[in-house]
This record gives C-alpha cells, structure tokens and sequence, in this order.
C-alpha cells in the first residue's frame, strides 16, 4: 500500500487505462525508465519503491471532512483517492502521494503522473487539501500539489473545476497564479513570475509536463489570456 489508506473497499489490480468511472478500486504498477522547496522541507523519501505504483480507492465524506460538504456539485461516491509514488525536489521517489480526484478521469490521470514520474519530474509535496482544513491559500503555501477541493473559482461565484475534481495544481509556488495585473498572493512564490526562471518544477508552455496532460485532453492555466495560472491543468482547460 502506499501513503495511508484514506478509502474504503477492495483494491483488484488490473492493467491499462480507459475512460469512465471504475467499477471496483484498482492497482496500477509501472517500472520507471534538487532543490529544496519554497514551502518548507520536503517529505522525507520513502524508500526504495519499486518504480512508479498507483492505486486507486474509493472515499468517503468522512474522509473529506474539510473539503467536501454537502451542495457540492460531486457527491464522494463520484470521487476516488490516487496514492501514488512521486519524484520529489529532493532528486528521491516518495511513495506517499495523494491526490482525490474525479472518478471518471481517475485511470487516465495515473497515466499522466506515471509519465511525470517516469521523466523525473519533481514535485514538493502530494496530499488533499483537507491536510490544509480545506484551505486553498494553506496548502499553496505549503507548495502542496493537490486536486479536489469543493470551492468557488478565484474572482467568481461558479464552481471551480477543483469542486468537479477535474482540475489539478501542480508546484503551486514554483508555478503560481498571476493576476491581470502581475500580482502574486504569496511572498515565498514572487520570483516564479519570471517564467524564464529554470527552476526545478517550473512548468514551461509546450514541455513535457504540458504534453503529458494535453495527452489526456487538459488544458493548462499558463495558456489563459490575462490572468495566469501556471500550477493550473483541468479537463475544461478552464
């Protein structure tokens, strides 16, 4: 098992990917082919996994206590938990990532972190927002790469695609959101502004990190007019 099990219900392991909601939890399992992060240390490495593994289970409202409240426009029953190794900002695989997404885009989103993964891509950290008592502020402080988060889309009163889990942000520091007029909300993230930066985790239009989710149709926040949302990947591509 990896990280701790937040879910219920039986995990089978099966192979391959497909669209649609999974009739039962599932395992996923692939053999894969540096710098400290702006949120604070990093997780410790776990160690030694055997290359990228996945697993996908059920959750319930009792274990999105924070960011799941009933109105959602997704009940927990459309939602799955995605424990899964990551390749950290410490150049070391962790097998502790969590990431709660929608059920229908669950197998094709472990496709996308297996090749992150299989590239060595590094992240800062993986777990749900609820670790952040639901805070998207918190937990983007924390530079925390997270998923479903049942709020409004920042300067709207509409769902935001995290509400649907159908959105995903990445390196939230090294990548954040710029608003039409430049501003950056947290101090630690400024300089990401300058996206000429080669930083480890900075994501730039066109690369591979880009292409990874455009494979499964997402569009990233770094292409929108106006504001930007580096950290941003949804189904929508809004």
């Amino acid at each position: 098992m990896i990280g701790t099990a937040l879910a219920t219900g039986l995990t089978l392991a099966v192979t391959g990917c497909g669209r649609g909601a999974p009739e039962s939890d599932k395992t996923r399992q692939a053999t894969p082919p540096t710098a400290t992060s702006p949120g604070g240390p990093s997780p410790t490495a776990s160690p030694s996994p055997q290359g990228f593994q996945a697993q996908i289970k059920k959750v319930t409202a009792g274990d999105l206590r924070y960011s799941w409240r009933k109105g959602c426009p997704v009940a927990p029953s459309g939602l799955r938990m995605i424990e899964m190794t990551y390749w950290g900002m410490d150049d070391k695989p962790h097998a502790d990532g969590r990431l709660v997404v929608n059920a229908k885009q669950a197998d094709e989103l472990v496709s996308v972190f297996r090749r992150l993964y299989d590239m060595r891509y590094p992240i800062a950290r993986m777990e749900p927002v609820d670790a952040y008592k639901g805070s998207d502020f918190d937990s983007i402080e924390a530079n925390n790469t997270s998923a479903f988060n049942c709020r409004s889309a920042t300067g709207s009163g509409n769902w935001s695609q995290h509400a649907y889990g159908l959105a995903i942000d990445i390196n939230p520091c090294e990548n954040p959101y710029v608003s039409a007029s430049g501003g950056v909300a947290h101090k630690d993230c400024v300089k990401f502004k300058n996206r000429s930066r080669r930083d480890p985790g900075v994501i730039h239009d066109g690369d591979r990190v880009v292409k990874a989710f455009a494979r499964i149709g997402w569009g990233w926040g770094g292409d929108w007019s106006g504001v930007k949302d580096y950290q941003h990947f949804s189904s929508s591509g809004r």
